[in-house]
């Protein structure tokens, strides 16, 4: 069910403006926004035919998809989606990672050896590692993990689904009125 949801482009920028407003939504509102990630535009540059086609697959398949997989609630009478508490249950699947992201288990590792590298060769006095007692290289190492954790930490915050203006894989606004065309989900 996880990856019915979520495999569609569309479902996740759903969820994305979704999480952006914490309000129930105009599908209107949503399929012009959508519209414009899409279509690489500004939301107020989005045609009337462009909105409506989105709109369409929006209000047959998409909402429906998710409102049966309790992430959403779909009001088609009222014509306004919003989240359900049920999509919190998604969070751990809504980290984006990048396609050319470096493996962060790698790094913590590369980095280890090296602290260990180092203190080591301190450890068996090889200047010019003797300078600094085993204190200040614990002291060192601990402050070293400790920033890249937090760096770390503040980093995946901002590529969860949600947490920026513009979803992932969205295009970037247009300078010039050149068409563009894309495939639907």
């Amino acid at each position: 069910m996880v990856f019915q949801v979520l495999g569609s482009r569309r479902r996740r920028y759903v969820l994305h403006y979704l999480r952006q407003q914490d309000r129930p939504v105009p599908i209107r509102e949503l399929s012009e926004q959508l519209s414009a990630w899409e279509l690489g535009k500004e939301s107020d540059a989005v045609t009337p035919k462009e909105r409506k086609r989105l709109y369409t697959a929006l209000h047959q398949t998409h909402l429906p998809t998710m409102d049966r997989s309790d992430i959403v609630e779909y009001d088609r009478n009222r014509g306004v989606v919003s989240l359900t508490d049920y999509a919190n249950e998604f969070d751990i699947y809504l980290d984006i990672v990048p396609h050319n992201d470096l493996p962060w288990g790698h790094f913590y590792l590369a980095l280890g050896a090296v602290l260990t590298t180092l203190v080591a060769v301190a450890a068996l006095g090889i200047p010019p590692f003797t300078v600094l007692d085993g204190f200040d290289y614990a002291l060192a190492v601990a402050g070293l993990f400790t920033l890249v954790a937090a760096y770390h930490t503040l980093r995946d915050r901002r590529l969860l689904l949600g947490s920026t203006d513009v979803p992932a894989g969205a295009l970037p606004p247009q300078s010039d009125d050149s068409d563009v065309t894309t495939t639907d989900d």
